[in-house]
């Protein structure tokens, strides 16, 4: 009997693993700059009211019909450790754990001629601080839209990833913030495709990031193209899955023609290659 018990237990634990939905399966990786995915016990009624750290996050059904909260672990914030989030109802708040683990990030050294692009004069910094306003603006916004895929198509074809995110950026010796997005090496011109459905809420040509681009897919997902050459687009546009937005180039904060693409969820920066099904740990 005690031979039966233990091999219903073994049958039984790789479905507990396949009972995991599709979007739990190809989004969880609960790391700083990751996502972590919060079943939250109810497939009936209306969608809950999540939270963390006091803001509203992604809420979905799963391919098993289960509700799930889907948050962004800023790379900068987020520390290792036991983490919740805050689901409302009509019962009123409870909170949910997860638990993040930790991540190592390598370092990137790179060498730039322009010294005004690692030590900005004073006029450049009014500007940089300017621009880092709208940005934060477009990355904060919540619509209740929920975005036609959680999939996302990769914003241009071919192409190797060259530097991959959260790399811990040195410039001409100086350290500054992590690498914050997934960059793609395709030649300048390489049509940028919307990798799902959204609306265009910046368009710009800002000190760091050259010709911009920001779409809002809905429910905090965010996505960002810089370093253009060319925008197709502009501020309030609709655009489609699959539509050319931009072209890429080298403007701004560049060494040469590549795309610069950064996923935001309640507004913390995550891998973009959580997305595209090309996480590495």
């Amino acid at each position: 009997m005690y031979r039966s018990l233990v091999l219903c237990m073994a049958l039984a634990l790789p479905m507990l693993t396949h009972a995991e939905g599709y979007i739990t399966r190809l989004l969880n990786h609960p790391v700083p700059g990751g996502v972590a995915v919060v079943g939250l016990g109810t497939n009936a009624g209306p969608p809950p009211r999540v939270t963390y750290d006091g803001t509203p996050v992604m809420v979905l059904k799963d391919s098993d019909g289960e509700y799930i909260a889907v948050v962004g672990l800023d790379v900068q914030k987020t520390r290792p450790g036991p983490a919740h989030v805050q689901v409302g109802g009509p019962q009123g708040k409870r909170a949910l754990g997860f638990n993040v683990a930790s991540r190592e990030y390598p370092a990137q050294h790179i060498r730039l001629k322009n010294k005004k692009q690692v030590n900005p004069d004073p006029e450049q910094l009014a500007r940089i601080e300017r621009e880092y306003k709208q940005q934060i603006a477009a990355y904060s916004q919540f619509r209740e839209d929920i975005p036609s895929n959680i999939s996302l198509d990769r914003p241009v074809e071919g192409g190797r990833l060259s530097s991959r995110f959260g790399l811990r950026r040195f410039f001409n010796g100086e350290e500054r913030n992590p690498h914050s997005g997934l960059d793609f090496a395709v030649p300048a011109g390489t049509p940028v495709k919307a990798p799902a459905d959204g609306i265009v809420t910046l368009v710009g040509d800002l000190f760091f990031n050259g010709k911009t681009v920001f779409l809002d897919h809905g429910q905090g997902l965010v996505t960002m193209y810089c370093h253009l050459s060319a925008i197709d687009v502009q501020e309030g546009q609709v655009v489609s899955r699959g539509q050319v937005i931009a072209r890429v180039g080298s403007t701004g904060r560049a060494t040469g023609p590549h795309l610069h693409w950064n996923v935001s969820l309640n507004n913390a920066r995550v891998d973009p290659a959580i997305f595209i099904n090309a996480y590495k740990p």
